[in-house]
């Protein structure tokens, strides 16, 4: 967990969502990532973020863990999927191929913690990381279990997302939750509001299991769906690219991302790199839609 003394005074797309295309049009409903490009990117954008940031140890130590997640994403035998929800049984025991290549790839220089948990994971047999990767998913760890799952959870994101970019985007269809993954059925980390290609100004959700991207009309609550009581916060003096968009009728927040601000953006990791506005955003009686995926708390 990082430290919080940061106080403030039809087919898989392969470009970032917003890349410049011809044209203005509707926008796509559901965009699948491209495993090959994700986790490289967030790397990249991790260590911009952690330049000069207070929790800049700990970004760059999340910049690391986004490389070796493309490692493993890279590495991990094929998996596919028929339809969703992709969290149905059962899982694919691809996904410890995937958590042996992180933990071997990652291992070096860590806090004893985290160097404990490697060992612990690599001990582990089958049937106790299919344990451990259920209470994950359920929301059910015990707290002697959350360093472990920092791994288990990262694992978990390059196998969703490599089933994820295995479906045939035309076959699939918005949920009526209209706040939930169309995938996977998690809940988003995060919206990013585009600048540019297909339908510049439209606001995508982000899974942060399986990393789809789905379009959610906005000045909408994405938790409860009403429009009357929202309003946005951001820290002063800090990015105008990281908002927490809050509504009185369900007192929820969720993290909205604007491309106009900054086109690097990535949900995962702008959300890491903005704890602070969590911080003050609960302090004002507001709670957090869903959790950061690689939070485990």
């Amino acid at each position: 967990m990082p430290s919080t003394e940061a106080r403030p005074s039809g087919r898989v797309i392969t470009g970032r969502i917003g890349d410049p295309l011809s044209g203005v049009r509707q926008p796509e409903p559901i965009i699948l990532s491209d495993p090959a490009a994700l986790f490289s990117r967030r790397a990249e954008r991790l260590s911009t973020l952690a330049d000069g940031h207070v929790m800049a140890e700990w970004l760059r130590f999340m910049a690391r863990l986004a490389g070796v997640q493309h490692a493993a994403a890279m590495a991990m035998p094929s998996v596919t999927a028929s339809r969703p929800p992709l969290t149905e049984p059962p899982r694919d025991p691809a996904w410890r191929a995937a958590l042996a290549t992180l933990l071997d790839r990652i291992d070096g220089d860590l806090p004893a913690p985290a160097a404990d948990a490697i060992v612990r994971l690599r001990r582990a047999d089958a049937d106790a990381l299919e344990r451990l990767a259920d209470r994950y998913l359920d929301g059910r760890l015990a707290p002697e279990q959350r360093g472990d799952a920092v791994y288990v959870a990262a694992s978990l994101q390059v196998y969703f997302a490599r089933l994820a970019a295995s479906l045939p985007v035309g076959g699939l269809r918005l949920l009526p939750q209209r706040g939930r993954c169309p995938v996977c059925g998690s809940a988003p980390v995060a919206g990013v509001i585009t600048a540019s290609g297909r339908a510049p100004g439209v606001r995508y959700l982000h899974c942060g299991l399986c990393a789809t991207a789905w379009n959610h009309v906005r000045a909408v609550c994405i938790n409860c769906g009403e429009s009357g009581s929202l309003a946005q916060h951001q820290i002063e003096g800090g990015s105008d690219a990281v908002k927490a968009e809050t509504c009185n009728a369900c007192h929820g927040y969720a993290k909205m991302l604007y491309q106009s601000a900054d086109m690097g953006v990535d949900p995962v990791a702008d959300d890491l790199a903005s704890l602070a506005l969590d911080i003050l955003v609960a302090e004002g009686g507001w709670s957090r839609h869903a959790p950061n995926p690689l939070i485990v708390g």
